[in-house]
Protein backbone atom coordinates (compact mmCIF):
# COMPACT_ATOMS: atom_id res chain seq x y z
CA UNK A 1 0.00 0.00 0.00
CA UNK A 2 1.58 3.28 -1.12
CA UNK A 3 2.08 5.82 1.32
CA UNK A 4 -0.54 8.87 1.18
CA UNK A 5 0.55 12.20 -0.95
CA UNK A 6 0.85 15.78 0.77
CA UNK A 7 -1.06 18.24 -1.10
CA UNK A 8 0.39 21.73 -1.70
CA UNK A 9 -2.44 23.08 -3.21
CA UNK A 10 -2.90 24.99 -0.38
CA UNK A 11 0.55 25.58 0.98
CA UNK A 12 1.01 28.98 2.63
CA UNK A 13 2.83 31.48 0.74
CA UNK A 14 6.66 32.00 1.88
CA UNK A 15 7.89 34.99 3.03
CA UNK A 16 10.42 35.59 0.39
CA UNK A 17 7.43 35.17 -2.15
CA UNK A 18 5.36 37.79 -0.55
CA UNK A 19 7.94 40.26 -0.37
CA UNK A 20 8.73 39.54 -4.33
CA UNK A 21 5.02 40.27 -4.91
CA UNK A 22 5.14 43.55 -2.71
CA UNK A 23 8.15 44.73 -4.99
CA UNK A 24 6.66 43.57 -8.16
CA UNK A 25 3.50 45.60 -7.46
CA UNK A 26 5.16 48.77 -6.54
CA UNK A 27 8.04 48.50 -9.37
CA UNK A 28 5.38 47.91 -11.65
CA UNK A 29 3.19 51.10 -10.70
CA UNK A 30 6.66 53.19 -10.48
CA UNK A 31 7.75 52.41 -14.19
CA UNK A 32 3.87 52.76 -15.54
CA UNK A 33 3.75 56.30 -14.02
CA UNK A 34 7.73 57.02 -14.49
CA UNK A 35 7.23 60.39 -12.52
CA UNK A 36 9.53 59.16 -9.26
CA UNK A 37 12.11 57.84 -11.82
CA UNK A 38 12.13 60.82 -14.51
CA UNK A 39 12.60 63.34 -11.57
CA UNK A 40 15.09 61.53 -9.67
CA UNK A 41 16.59 61.17 -12.97
CA UNK A 42 16.59 64.86 -14.41
CA UNK A 43 18.06 65.96 -10.62
CA UNK A 44 21.11 63.83 -11.13
CA UNK A 45 22.10 64.73 -14.87
CA UNK A 46 21.06 68.51 -13.98
CA UNK A 47 23.64 67.70 -10.71
CA UNK A 48 26.23 66.49 -12.73
CA UNK A 49 26.28 69.30 -15.09
CA UNK A 50 25.95 72.08 -12.11
CA UNK A 51 28.81 70.46 -10.47
CA UNK A 52 31.05 69.74 -13.94
CA UNK A 53 30.28 73.66 -14.88
CA UNK A 54 31.51 74.93 -11.38
CA UNK A 55 34.50 72.96 -11.02
CA UNK A 56 37.97 74.37 -11.66
CA UNK A 57 40.19 71.32 -12.33
CA UNK A 58 43.14 73.56 -11.61
CA UNK A 59 42.18 73.86 -7.85
CA UNK A 60 40.73 70.49 -7.45
CA UNK A 61 42.02 67.03 -8.79
CA UNK A 62 38.97 65.65 -10.73
CA UNK A 63 39.52 61.93 -8.79
CA UNK A 64 39.17 63.89 -5.03
CA UNK A 65 35.98 65.59 -6.63
CA UNK A 66 34.25 62.87 -8.17
CA UNK A 67 33.50 60.58 -5.11
CA UNK A 68 32.09 63.05 -3.22
CA UNK A 69 29.69 64.27 -6.34
CA UNK A 70 29.23 61.24 -7.02
CA UNK A 71 27.41 60.02 -3.12
CA UNK A 72 25.78 63.34 -2.79
CA UNK A 73 23.40 62.89 -6.03
CA UNK A 74 22.93 59.17 -4.93
CA UNK A 75 21.70 60.23 -2.11
CA UNK A 76 19.01 62.77 -2.96
CA UNK A 77 18.39 61.48 -5.99
CA UNK A 78 17.64 58.15 -4.12
CA UNK A 79 15.29 60.32 -1.49
CA UNK A 80 13.20 61.21 -4.24
CA UNK A 81 12.08 57.40 -4.50
CA UNK A 82 11.48 56.95 -1.56
CA UNK A 83 8.76 59.74 -0.81
CA UNK A 84 7.02 57.36 -2.79
CA UNK A 85 7.22 53.99 -0.94
CA UNK A 86 4.05 54.49 0.97
CA UNK A 87 2.83 57.46 -0.07
CA UNK A 88 0.60 55.94 -2.91
CA UNK A 89 -0.87 53.23 -1.37
CA UNK A 90 -1.76 55.46 1.40
CA UNK A 91 -3.34 58.18 -1.53
CA UNK A 92 -5.75 55.70 -2.69
CA UNK A 93 -6.66 54.03 1.03
CA UNK A 94 -4.88 50.81 -0.33
CA UNK A 95 -2.09 50.17 2.70
CA UNK A 96 -4.96 49.12 5.33
CA UNK A 97 -5.97 46.57 3.35
CA UNK A 98 -2.28 45.44 2.79
CA UNK A 99 -2.16 45.39 6.59
CA UNK A 100 -5.13 43.62 6.52
CA UNK A 101 -4.18 40.92 4.52
CA UNK A 102 -1.81 37.60 5.65
CA UNK A 103 1.32 39.10 4.57
CA UNK A 104 3.69 39.80 7.28
CA UNK A 105 4.92 42.89 8.04
CA UNK A 106 8.53 41.90 7.75
CA UNK A 107 7.74 40.58 4.00
CA UNK A 108 6.01 43.96 3.37
CA UNK A 109 9.27 45.42 4.21
CA UNK A 110 11.57 43.21 2.82
CA UNK A 111 8.81 43.83 -0.50
CA UNK A 112 9.56 47.89 -0.16
CA UNK A 113 13.33 47.77 0.30
CA UNK A 114 13.77 45.16 -2.63
CA UNK A 115 11.64 47.67 -4.96
CA UNK A 116 13.71 50.84 -3.75
CA UNK A 117 16.68 48.93 -4.07
CA UNK A 118 15.46 48.52 -7.68
CA UNK A 119 14.56 52.03 -8.40
CA UNK A 120 17.74 53.51 -6.61
CA UNK A 121 20.31 51.29 -8.73
CA UNK A 122 18.17 51.87 -12.27
CA UNK A 123 18.70 55.69 -11.23
CA UNK A 124 22.15 55.40 -10.25
CA UNK A 125 22.83 53.39 -13.46
CA UNK A 126 22.27 56.48 -15.65
CA UNK A 127 24.13 58.88 -13.26
CA UNK A 128 27.21 56.79 -13.10
CA UNK A 129 27.94 56.79 -16.27
CA UNK A 130 27.46 60.39 -16.60
CA UNK A 131 29.80 61.32 -13.67
CA UNK A 132 32.37 59.17 -15.36
CA UNK A 133 31.89 61.12 -18.54
CA UNK A 134 31.74 64.72 -17.33
CA UNK A 135 35.16 64.33 -15.21
CA UNK A 136 36.93 62.36 -17.30
CA UNK A 137 37.09 59.29 -14.94
CA UNK A 138 39.03 56.30 -16.30
CA UNK A 139 37.24 53.16 -16.94
CA UNK A 140 38.93 49.89 -16.72
CA UNK A 141 38.53 46.22 -14.88
CA UNK A 142 38.26 48.74 -10.68
CA UNK A 143 34.71 49.41 -11.88
CA UNK A 144 33.67 46.66 -10.48
CA UNK A 145 34.85 47.28 -7.49
CA UNK A 146 32.88 50.75 -7.64
CA UNK A 147 29.70 48.27 -8.53
CA UNK A 148 30.75 46.40 -5.31
CA UNK A 149 30.42 49.51 -3.37
CA UNK A 150 27.49 51.05 -4.71
CA UNK A 151 25.28 47.98 -4.63
CA UNK A 152 26.37 47.75 -0.22
CA UNK A 153 25.92 51.36 -0.18
CA UNK A 154 22.42 51.49 -1.58
CA UNK A 155 21.10 48.36 -0.08
CA UNK A 156 21.75 50.65 3.45
CA UNK A 157 20.09 53.48 1.75
CA UNK A 158 17.08 51.62 0.74
CA UNK A 159 16.50 50.14 4.17
CA UNK A 160 17.27 52.87 6.05
CA UNK A 161 15.21 54.98 3.78
CA UNK A 162 12.57 52.37 3.60
CA UNK A 163 12.05 52.20 7.55
CA UNK A 164 11.69 56.23 7.60
CA UNK A 165 9.46 56.63 4.73
CA UNK A 166 6.99 54.71 6.51
CA UNK A 167 7.49 56.75 9.89
CA UNK A 168 7.18 59.64 7.76
CA UNK A 169 3.93 58.93 5.85
CA UNK A 170 2.12 59.26 9.17
CA UNK A 171 2.65 62.95 9.08
CA UNK A 172 1.49 65.89 6.98
CA UNK A 173 4.69 66.70 6.40
CA UNK A 174 5.95 63.26 4.87
CA UNK A 175 8.30 65.06 1.83
CA UNK A 176 10.08 67.56 4.59
CA UNK A 177 10.50 65.33 7.46
CA UNK A 178 12.34 62.41 5.61
CA UNK A 179 15.00 63.95 4.71
CA UNK A 180 15.21 65.49 8.19
CA UNK A 181 15.04 62.00 9.92
CA UNK A 182 17.50 59.53 7.14
CA UNK A 183 20.28 62.20 5.97
CA UNK A 184 21.44 61.88 9.54
CA UNK A 185 21.70 57.88 9.24
CA UNK A 186 23.01 58.58 5.39
CA UNK A 187 26.57 59.77 6.85
CA UNK A 188 28.04 56.94 8.29
CA UNK A 189 27.09 55.06 5.22
CA UNK A 190 27.85 57.40 2.57
CA UNK A 191 31.28 58.80 4.09
CA UNK A 192 32.94 54.98 3.73
CA UNK A 193 30.95 54.64 0.02
CA UNK A 194 33.02 57.85 -0.82
CA UNK A 195 36.51 57.13 0.88
CA UNK A 196 36.42 53.18 -1.13
CA UNK A 197 35.19 55.22 -4.27
CA UNK A 198 38.32 57.36 -3.75
CA UNK A 199 40.50 54.54 -3.42
CA UNK A 200 39.20 53.11 -6.42
CA UNK A 201 39.73 55.52 -8.83
CA UNK A 202 43.23 57.03 -7.41
CA UNK A 203 43.86 53.64 -8.99
CA UNK A 204 45.32 52.56 -5.04
CA UNK A 205 45.60 48.86 -4.26
CA UNK A 206 42.14 47.76 -3.70
CA UNK A 207 43.30 46.59 -0.04
CA UNK A 208 43.52 50.43 1.03
CA UNK A 209 39.96 50.59 0.60
CA UNK A 210 39.09 47.20 2.64
CA UNK A 211 38.18 49.20 5.68
CA UNK A 212 35.92 51.40 4.30
CA UNK A 213 34.06 47.99 2.48
CA UNK A 214 33.91 46.01 5.86
CA UNK A 215 32.60 49.38 7.30
CA UNK A 216 29.71 49.37 4.68
CA UNK A 217 28.93 45.34 5.04
CA UNK A 218 29.08 46.01 9.10
CA UNK A 219 26.62 48.58 8.22
CA UNK A 220 24.04 46.64 6.34
CA UNK A 221 24.29 43.95 8.41
CA UNK A 222 23.03 46.06 11.27
CA UNK A 223 20.64 48.22 9.72
CA UNK A 224 19.04 46.10 7.51
CA UNK A 225 17.86 43.37 10.42
CA UNK A 226 17.20 46.12 12.98
CA UNK A 227 14.77 47.75 10.20
CA UNK A 228 13.49 44.56 9.35
CA UNK A 229 12.42 43.98 13.36
CA UNK A 230 11.81 47.94 13.59
CA UNK A 231 9.37 47.97 11.05
CA UNK A 232 6.08 46.14 12.67
CA UNK A 233 6.20 48.96 15.17
CA UNK A 234 6.09 51.50 12.89
CA UNK A 235 2.41 50.86 11.44
CA UNK A 236 -0.58 52.29 12.82
CA UNK A 237 -3.64 50.14 12.55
Amino acid sequence: MSAPRLSTTHRPPSYLADAWRIARKDLLIEFRTRSAFLAATVFAVLAVVIFRFTWDPTAIPAMDLAPGVLWVIFTFSGLLGLNRSFGLELAERAYDGLLASQVSREAIFTGKVIANLVFVLCVQTLALPAVALFFDLPVGPSWGVIVAIVLLASLGLSAVGTLFAAIASNTRLAELLLPMMTLPFFVPLVIPAAQATAVVLRGQPIAEGMAWLKVLLAFDLVFVFACIMVFPFTIEE
